[in-house]
């Protein structure tokens, strides 16, 4: 699950070392540009080159998109950066792990816009969290670490 540039390599990374990638679930498209045309999001058109199916729930709270997920029988969902908060029903799936990728070291800089965060706080560096998700907001037990100058 994912939506701009950033959930590119997570699922180049599952994709080349031959995860099997059941879904690739990102934002609908949107209108963009001076003719307001609707736009494909960059993980939407990553996931179709790669020919992956794509799905673009508008929300994952209705009971239909979970049971569709959940016919997937996922044993993990990756999600980086969807633009969605993932519901407890989403969560819950049975034998399934939500593992989150976050644009910052955590705990600091938890929620939207870590990076943004970083630079108007002056911090010399930061990094990229995995965590394990749970029902609070980035608020998971922290899996691995990786800081970036």
């Amino acid at each position: 699950m994912g939506t701009p540039e950033f959930a590119i390599p997570p699922l180049k990374h599952l994709i080349l070392n031959q995860y099997q990638v059941v879904a690739v679930y990102t934002q609908p498209d949107k209108p963009a540009g001076r003719g307001r045309s609707l736009s494909a999001t960059p993980l939407k058109k990553a996931a179709l080159a790669w020919k992956l199916p794509v799905v673009q729930p508008v929300s994952l709270k209705s009971a239909e998109v979970v049971a569709q997920l959940a016919k997937f029988h996922p044993e993990v969902i990756v999600v980086a950066a969807f633009g969605q908060i993932l519901p407890p029903s989403v969560l819950d799936i049975p034998g399934c792990w939500c593992i989150n990728i976050h644009p910052s070291l955590l705990p600091r800089f938890r929620g939207v816009s870590p990076v943004a965060a970083a630079i108007l706080a002056g911090d010399e560096f930061t990094g990229v969290s995995i965590m394990l998700m749970d029902r609070g907001l980035d608020t998971g037990p922290v899996l691995a670490r990786a800081q970036i100058p």
